[in-house]
């Protein structure tokens, strides 16, 4: 067996060896002191090990060099310039088997102006890893990041406690506390004036107390009369040396923790009778089971408050002089003024205080009264003064308790168990707000009685860190990690100096990097903190990957490359930087309060990199480039610009984001942008590689890279938007045809294609499970073709409602030409519950029919149809404002102002159509003379009809050609002919076409069809983009071309509905507690002949309740749940004789009742009765017709989905309320 033992054992023994770095055989041991000029070379196959703390000018490490830190109980302390690890050179820091355990600094010192002669590829103050070099850093595994999982509070609502009592609250007040917390368990009244029973009871309880907890008990009035002997001993057994002596209203308090008669606070004072105060007031402070204390403060007394009196003017100034003498006046007054005043004041009739009359007072004292005497007087006579007297009433009793947690501490209770986080660790929680500076940092304290996923932390929140879902949406804030028993840092001096930067700095921005140089042998860096890392000067950032091609297994690296376990915080130049670099793993890496884009992506060829479960927040401006500066950066940096040149910071910079993504080909899964001053995550094109990347990648081709993953990321707190998928950066010189900088933020549209190439078929980006929330602008803005947004998230009820940043109407202030004809396709029905239907915006009426359900909630409305859209191009002039009117509702025009600036030589407009219908267009000056119209999303056969406005007497050119986007060639495929038969127009073909000019209206007729197949993701045809020119002579001297008075109601068409209403999810199915309830309202009359009908009814979620009596009907439906409670009628006779039943019916209703009102008959429009309607939210101001019907709502707030509509033959009202009703407000 011993053998067996041994032979075991000497198998284990090498691989032990080998896994810890430190442990291995041939390691010298080195010490080499301290000294800021010793410069040290290791090579030819040195293998030194550094055992203590040490000072030198500078490492370099070459040649089969190699350097371990030794993992010593002792802190070390590594202070240099520089670390360079060369070709074969080796830096070991523990290992991922057997990761540092101790603590190490390694600080890099020296200042940018210093004499030192700066290395050529990694500049000053770095640790950079060259050709061949390997770099092992490898500290403790920790819990990098992770969430509140329960909300954080500056001040919590249950941290205080106040008790006061006085009349009513006779005999001993007893309050039990928690001793561990401070909370109040129970409070108890025992009236021992009035019966020996509570006497008895009051022993009871003293004696059945745990010990441990703590008691407080004070008398309030009067508690001796029937205290008894056993509740006497009790609390003397407690420890209470007054209780004995308690008399008639004697005033006693006391405080103790039962078991402990030392902790005992007592207070005892006699009554001093019913015109006097007298109090006893005590503290005792007790330490809370975290540690911290709380104090109890206990108070019984007798307080005599007081009142002034009337004023009196018994005497007046003639005789001798004002004499107001106490004793006359009491003679006078004999009820009103009071035997011994408190104080007193007098003052002149109009007001003046007697000290700043300029009059000798010979007299002004409580007791005696008040005298002015016309002898002292130098101008001959006092003034008439008046006087009243301070009054003492009974004294009255009261008591206080409270309890006050004088806790500079809070309790995170997190999502996970704070894997190696310790006492004195940093962490900081991201804002839940929408400013990134309610950020706050915090140190991490000891707490032996905190659960398995609880930290304390010093001191108290100053904001609210949110650590539950609000509405659906996931809205914890995340904490962070920011200290590792690896430090490596940037030493830096107290203020800026001579640099640049300081124009916009008042700190040091100059701190240490760490740069990977092309052709390394090996980097993986774990479990290491960087702080004051990186600079304001190009390519000298914390972390550097620069131009290094394939690290992962592509490029022989095994295993890849990777950054992981890593905080970075603050930093003077981003979080990590990839640039030329394919493949690297970024893992499980917090980075915070940085100046600059964090995570970030350089020239634009970066591809397969990998972010994973990231965070970063606190992204703060920089200076290095165009995207990161502010406006202020932007304005005095002109470095690159073309001479004479004024930024113009919202177009050129102002982008400065937490994660800047230069190819889409990159992946990000669960990662965090909370808080940026611009942007979350922004994809940013570079139409060709730039800097040293330059060639890298043909003209074009990051446009058309498909997305790599975006799975679970979140954004918020954000200063412009969560998510940006738009732009490019200019990657040219500035010259003067482009005075802009080079990379300042140009145009870009995205359109993925497999292999990147736009020849072949459509890729789409899948933008999966992305919640935004609290971005200033938006949650997200996404430009260009096939992205797909799949169970998203914002802070309203609507999953995927992704493009707006603050709560409120989905739709509300929305009147940008995209904004007016956004619509939505709710393909599952998981926004609207309506599975296919489309959501618009309520006063579109280009895409609205008479089924559509309002939305008011959303400004919305839910629709269906087949949609497509035109771009409507125009020339000589731009500068025209167009109205397209749909001939189904000629009264609800849409105006669009056009998508471009004023002063581009043409502009467009873009709306969104129904097909199969119909359309006008009007100009709100003479009509262009060119115009051209794209079919956007239009399928083959697709159709529209549309006529033109055109001044009398234009002449026309009509041809079609298809646009080929790629090519940017145009083919000519038809011409369109004139007719004079307008149904003509209906019979056009690809080659050839007509239109029709109907010259008393001025429209220009003609027929908007597609002859081509389109591809599912594809916007125009196979063959290009179909479009109609026409060429117009224009008369000088033309009026308007709004054609709108003589085109209607001679063209007005009746809405048709082409595609019907999707049926709505049954509420069962449903995984939430909200949902919408269908409702629909309808009060109508027609006539045949001599005969009238009456028809009215309320439809809830496709239930319909006729009304059989002429005059109103209310249906009442739960507020909470969506239940119909009960359906009411009111004949007319009786909203007009007694209207107080309908009054008393709506008064009787609960709270937070929804009512839903239809009227049957001659309705009355007048009467009191009228006043339910305002007090279910319809406006005074409303005139009644003939025809109501209406929305309501019973609650102290008005929702925005209450509606009155009226008519005189027909009312309706189709819409949808959200369920729970609740009060939203702007958060």
């Amino acid at each position: 067996m011993r053998t067996y033992v041994v032979f075991i054992t000497a198998l284990l023994f090498p691989s032990l060896k080998a896994v810890c770095p430190d442990k291995e055989l041939n390691l010298q041991p080195w010490t080499p002191g301290h000294s800021e000029d010793h410069r040290v070379t290791i090579n030819h196959n040195q293998k030194i090990l550094l055992t203590s703390s040490a000072t030198v000018h500078s490492i370099e490490i070459l040649n089969g060099g190699k350097l371990v830190i030794a993992d010593t109980n002792r802190p070390i302390l590594l202070r240099t310039k520089h670390i360079l690890i060369g070709a074969k050179g080796e830096l070991h820091i523990g290992s991922p088997d057997c990761p540092y355990k101790g603590n190490l600094t390694i600080s890099l010192f020296g200042r940018l102006d210093h004499s030192d002669e700066e290395h050529p590829y990694f500049g000053r103050k770095f640790i950079g890893v060259g050709t061949g070099g390997t770099l092992e850093i490898h500290g403790k595994k920790k819990l990098s990041w992770t969430f509140l999982n329960k909300t954080l509070y500056p001040e919590k609502p249950q941290n205080q406690y106040q008790f006061q009592g006085s009349w009513g609250n006779r005999g001993i007040i007893v309050h039990t506390i928690d001793q561990n917390t401070g909370k109040v368990l129970h409070r108890d009244r025992f009236d021992t004036y009035r019966s020996k029973n509570e006497s008895h009871r009051l022993a009871q309880y003293v004696n059945h107390i745990e010990a441990g907890l703590i008691l407080v008990v004070v008398v309030n009035d009067e508690g001796s009369n029937n205290l008894e002997d056993s509740a006497k001993k009790s609390l003397s057994k407690l420890g209470s040396r007054h209780i004995h002596r308690l008399g008639f209203r004697h005033l006693w308090a006391f405080i103790v923790k039962k078991g402990d008669v030392s902790s005992a606070v007592e207070g005892y004072s006699v009554y001093q009778g019913s015109k006097a105060s007298s109090q006893v007031q005590i503290s005792g402070v007790f330490p809370s089971k975290y540690g911290e204390l709380f104090t109890i403060t206990a108070s019984s007394q007798w307080v005599q408050e007081t009142e002034w009196s009337g004023w009196f003017d018994r005497d007046d100034e003639r005789g001798s002089g004002d004499w107001e003498k106490l004793s006359d006046l009491q003679k006078a007054f004999p009820d009103q003024v009071c035997s011994s005043p408190l104080d007193i004041q007098a003052e002149t009739h109009d007001g003046v205080p007697c000290n700043q009359t300029g009059d000798v007072i010979y007299k002004n004292d409580k007791n005696y009264g008040f005298v002015c005497r016309n002898q002292d007087q130098t101008h001959g006579l006092c003034q008439n003064y008046r006087v009243r007297f301070l009054c003492g009433k009974l004294a009255r009793p009261q008591i206080s308790v409270s309890v006050d947690l004088l806790l500079d501490s809070s309790i995170l209770d997190l999502a996970e168990q704070p894997m190696g986080w310790g006492s004195q660790d940093r962490v900081v929680v991201a804002s839940t707000d929408y400013s990134m500076h309610q950020t706050e940092e915090f140190t991490l304290l000891p707490c032996p009685h905190c659960q398995p996923n609880q930290v304390r932390v010093k001191g108290k929140a100053q904001f609210i860190h949110m650590g539950e879902e609000v509405d659906g949406v996931d809205m914890r804030a995340e904490v962070g990690l920011l200290t590792r028993n690896i430090l490596l840092r940037g030493e830096t001096e107290p203020n800026c100096y001579s640099n640049d930067a300081c124009k916009f700095f008042t700190f040091d921005p100059f701190g240490g990097h760490l740069k990977v140089e092309r052709g390394f042998r090996a980097v993986h860096i774990s479990g290491v903190e960087l702080l004051h890392m990186g600079q304001q000067t190009m390519g000298h950032y914390p972390v550097h990957f620069h131009m290094n091609g394939d690290v992962d297994e592509r490029g022989g690296y095994s295993p890849p490359t990777s950054v992981s376990d890593v905080s970075i915080h603050h930093s003077f130049s981003r979080c990590i930087t990839i640039h030329g670099t394919n493949g690297l793993l970024v893992k499980d890496v917090v980075g915070y309060d940085t100046l600059g884009h964090c995570f970030f992506t350089e020239d634009g060829p970066e591809e397969r990199n990998s972010f994973v479960h990231c965070l970063g927040l606190m992204v703060r401006a920089g200076t290095l480039l165009p995207s990161d500066r502010d406006s202020k950066m932007c304005r005095g940096i002109t470095d690159g610009a073309y001479p004479g040149y004024v930024a113009n910071p919202r177009q050129d910079c102002s982008a400065s984001s937490t994660f800047w993504i230069a190819n889409p080909n990159n992946n990000l899964i669960n990662c965090s942008a909370a808080g940026s001053e611009e942007t979350g995550f922004w994809f940013i094109f570079h139409h060709v590689p730039t800097g040293p990347s330059e060639g890298l990648y043909s003209p074009g081709q990051s446009e058309h890279t498909p997305m790599g993953h975006f799975s679970n990321n979140r954004a918020h707190s954000n200063n412009r938007a969560g998510l940006i998928l738009d732009h490019g950066v200019k990657t040219t010189q500035a010259n003067d045809r482009d005075k802009r900088p080079f990379l300042s933020l140009t145009g870009a549209r995205y359109g993925p294609h497999q292999d990147a190439d736009p020849f072949k078929p459509r890729v789409p980006a899948l933008v999966h499970h992305f919640v935004a929330y609290k971005n200033q602008d938006h949650g997200a803005w996404l430009r260009g073709g096939d992205v797909w947004l799949d169970d998203c998230h914002s802070e309203t009820r609507i999953t995927s409602r992704v493009f707006f940043g603050e709560p409120g109407p989905w739709f509300s202030q929305m009147e940008m030409d995209g904004d007016k004809t956004t619509i939505f396709h709710d393909i599952d029905g998981s926004v609207s519950e309506y599975p296919g239907a489309f959501l618009v915006k309520e006063d579109n009426w280009l895409l609205r029919h008479p089924d559509c359900i309002d939305v008011p909630d959303w400004k919305a409305a839910i629709c269906s149809g087949h949609f497509a859209q035109i771009y409507i191009q125009i020339r000589n002039p731009a500068s025209l404002m167009m109205r397209i009117v749909k001939n189904e509702y000629p009264d609800r025009p849409l105006t669009l102002e056009g998508a471009l600036g004023k002063k581009k030589h043409y502009q467009q407009f873009q709306p969104v159509i129904t097909l199969a219908k119909e359309y006008t267009v009007h100009w709100d000056q003479a009509a262009p003379a060119e115009v051209t119209i794209w079919l956007i999303n239009f399928n083959k056969n697709d159709w529209i009809s549309m006529g033109l406005c055109y001044p009398q007497g234009t002449n026309f050119t009509v041809i079609a050609d298809i646009h080929d986007r790629l090519t940017k060639q145009t083919r000519k495929t038809g011409v369109f002919m004139r007719t004079t038969q307008r149904e003509k127009i209906n019979h056009s073909n690809l080659s050839r076409g007509y239109y029709y000019w109907e010259e008393d209206t001025g429209l220009l007729f003609l027929k908007v069809k597609a002859h081509n197949d389109r591809e599912q993701f594809a916007f125009c045809s196979v063959k290009g983009c179909e479009r109609i020119k026409i060429t117009a002579s224009i008369p000088k001297g033309s009026p308007p071309s709004n054609c709108l008075i003589k085109t209607y109601p001679k063209h007005a068409e009746r809405p048709v509905v082409d595609v019907p209403m999707p049926r709505r999810i049954p509420t069962s199915r449903l995984n939430s507690a909200e949902h919408f309830l269908e409702v629909k309202l309808v009060s109508h009359s027609s006539r045949f002949f001599h005969i009238k009908e009456d028809v009215a009814f309320t439809e809830v979620n496709g239930r319909k309740l006729l009304q059989a009596e002429d005059g109103v009907q209310l249906t009442v439906i739960d507020g909470q749940h969506g239940n119909i409670v009960e359906t009411k009628s009111f004949r007319s006779s009786v909203l007009q004789g007694v209207p107080a039943q309908i009054q008393n019916y709506v008064h009787g209703l609960k709270d937070r009742s929804i009512v839903l009102m239809t009227t049957k008959g001659r309705m009355v429009p007048r009467g009191s009765w009228t006043k339910v309607l305002e007090k279910l939210g319809a406006s005074k101001s409303t005139k009644l017709k003939e025809k109501m019907v209406f929305v309501g709502f019973k609650g102290s707030f008005q929702p925005d989905w209450v509606k009155l509509e009226i008519g005189t033959e027909q009312a309706k009202i189709h819409q949808v309320l959200s369920v729970p009703v609740l009060h939203k407000m702007k958060l």
